[in-house]
């Protein structure tokens, strides 16, 4: 199976969340294993079974032959005595009756046990008594047991005389049952249940009580495996929202430094990171503050300068480099100033924003459509402000007449921002976003522009966990997409 093959096909079967897989990763194991062992159990248990009741056949087929020839050599008048003896005082394992002819029998049948073991039975009784006409042997059940010719069933003799051979406490079981001709019109009517007379059940391996165990068995491994990764995933679960706190609080929290060894350790390590990066961005805006203020007094010193130059040309010359120096300085000023705006995080109404920012006076000329679904997220309202301000400034200075949309798409806000101007080529697409990088109409349209516009758009998305997208519209003009986490109105 292909790698995407293999991607789509996980993404498509199995739950998206880790204690999903690992229940289903765990509830397969468990199964396959069970029926693995069950199959092989049961395979042994079988081929026991058989064997046992096969060597029991045989047993019973003995006995059987023995009391066939003996009540042929007994002579006809001693054998009623002896039958009532029999039932009355006991001393054989059989229910002894001579009947005239034979009696029918409802047999069990669809069992490759049962027909196993009458077959040996049969072929051992002709063995043994050397008959020519093969006595009739079959297993019954004991309830609706025929026991002689004139009908009489087992429910009509006396308890005494088929309770301990026929009738088995506290359920019946199958009675082997041996009909054979021992002189003509004399038939001699055997019948006894098996030495394990619940031999059926020993060669079924899916009893109720079995498959229950097994079930517990599984419901036991599934409760254990989700307690367990719950415990396990909930440090990873504060790992996450540590990081995603961590990109637009000011004051991000420490993860707790619970669980395993390796899960504190994990956590251990992200408080450090987040300790280095924290440091890191204040270290940058310390060191752009001091360099923009810095570089203040000298141009400012450069221009003072300039103005005792002679040469008008190259004094005009020595100013326009050192104005865009200035410009310069006071761009990266305001983009670390715009990227790390501090605020706490709470509902913003994106219709309201974006219908408050169409109505600005950006260009006498221009024209903004705003049409906005009211929908709200949960971000820093200034930082948004300043991002959306940003795209409607450049869509505005490229294209004058805009168009603005917000709709909701599942769980996210769309927002759409075109304008009808030239576009942007698409091998500049992922240029656009780096700073300072300004293409050619641009350059031509805005000459005091800084290139950073964008950039700090997508910075602020990036940290309320959104993207921004940029394609060309098939009529012409730039169209920005912009998606961000959508929140119930109910909690706005």
């Amino acid at each position: 199976m292909a790698t995407a093959d293999r991607r789509r096909w996980t993404r498509r079967y199995l739950p998206d969340s880790l204690l999903g897989r690992i229940v289903v990763v765990m509830a397969l194991g468990v199964i396959s294993a069970q029926l693995v062992g069950t199959l092989l159990w049961a395979r042994q248990l079988r081929e026991s079974a058989r064997t046992e009741a096969l060597g029991a056949g045989k047993h019973l087929a003995l006995n059987a032959a023995g009391a066939l020839r003996f009540f042929r050599d007994l002579p006809p008048q001693f054998r009623p005595i002896l039958i009532e003896q029999l039932r009355t005082m006991g001393g054989t394992r059989f229910f002894v009756n001579v009947n005239k002819a034979r009696v029918p029998i409802t047999p069990l049948k669809n069992n490759a046990l049962v027909d196993a073991v009458v077959d040996v039975v049969r072929d051992d009784l002709v063995r043994n008594l050397h008959a020519t006409q093969a006595p009739d042997v079959a297993f019954a059940w004991p309830d609706n047991l025929q026991v002689s010719d004139d009908g009489r069933m087992v429910s009509d003799l006396p308890e005494s005389w088929v309770e301990a051979t026929l009738l088995l406490r506290p359920r019946p079981a199958p009675v082997l049952v041996i009909q054979a001709e021992f002189e003509p019109g004399r038939w001699l009517y055997l019948a006894a249940p098996m030495p394990d007379p619940y031999f059926l059940d020993n060669a079924n391996p899916l009893t109720t009580d079995r498959i229950a165990l097994q079930l517990v068995t599984l419901a036991t491994v599934l409760v254990l495996s989700v307690l367990l990764v719950r415990g396990l995933i909930r440090p990873l679960n504060k790992i996450a929202s540590a990081a995603n706190a961590f990109g637009s609080d000011t004051a991000p929290e420490s993860v707790p430094e619970t669980g395993t060894a390796e899960l504190r350790r994990t956590a251990r390590a992200f408080n450090e990171m987040q300790a280095r990066i924290q440091g890191y961005l204040v270290d940058r805006e310390r060191l752009f503050l001091g360099i923009s203020h810095g570089l203040k007094t000298p141009i400012m010193r450069l221009k003072l300068r300039t103005e005792l130059l002679d040469d008008e040309t190259l004094r005009a010359e020595f100013h326009e480099d050192l104005d865009d120096l200035d410009v310069m300085v006071k761009a990266a000023l305001q983009s670390v100033k715009d990227t790390d705006i501090h605020e706490n995080l709470m509902p913003v109404r994106l219709d309201t924003l974006l219908a408050r920012l169409a109505q600005r006076p950006i260009h006498p000329d221009a024209s903004i459509e705003c049409t906005a679904e009211p929908i709200s997220v949960q971000g820093k309202p200034l930082a948004l402000e300043r991002a959306f301000s940003n795209l409607l400034d450049n869509a505005v200075l490229y294209g004058e007449r805009v168009q603005v949309r917000l709709s909701r798409q599942g769980t996210r806000a769309l927002v759409e921002v075109r304008d009808f101007g030239p576009g942007i080529a698409q091998a500049s697409m992922s240029a656009a976003f780096e700073p300072h990088v300004r293409l050619s109409h641009g350059q031509q349209q805005n000459r005091t522009g800084t290139g950073l516009g964008l950039g700090i758009a997508r910075n602020i998305f990036q940290a309320h966990g959104g993207e921004i997208r940029l394609h060309n519209h098939a009529e012409g003009g730039l169209v920005v997409t912009v998606l961000l986490a959508a929140i119930a109105q109910e909690d706005a």
